[in-house]
């Protein structure tokens, strides 16, 4: 990924991202056996993409199949082609958390508004 694109998408990110307090499990489709692997949990989950929280982040520019839930009622499955955006590596004596950002790339507008709705009420309950 260029460096304009990953300024580009830090950007679009800063105006979209919302800190989501609860955490999703997100898995990796996995091409050919059919079996789903865990993959992470997910934290600052936004339309735009989120970021799963890994001590075996991939790299960047690497794309792949990835499925959420969002606890709603009932459950909303979301599964789209994601590309990691960047990394931060497992290092003793720093608190930033390992794992990855990942961008949504093939996210359809219905999903991204149930996203977007989930955010909204999960900001709406722990903050009001």
């Amino acid at each position: 990924m260029s460096e304009s694109e990953n300024t580009e998408y830090a950007e679009e990110q800063k105006n979209k991202r919302r800190a989501v307090r609860a955490s999703l499990i997100v898995q990796k489709i996995p091409c050919g056996d059919g079996y789903k692997t865990l993959f992470g949990y997910a934290k600052n989950v936004s339309r735009g993409g989120l970021f799963i929280s890994t001590v075996k982040p991939h790299e960047p520019g690497e794309k792949f199949l990835i499925e959420l839930t969002l606890p709603t009622k009932p459950p909303c499955k979301i599964r789209c082609q994601c590309q990691v955006a960047w990394k931060h590596l497992f290092k003793r004596k720093v608190q930033q958390e390992p794992g990855m950002g990942l961008r949504f790339l093939d996210l359809t507008e219905g999903d991204g508004d149930r996203i977007e709705a989930w955010v909204e009420e999960q900001t709406t309950t722990f903050t009001g």
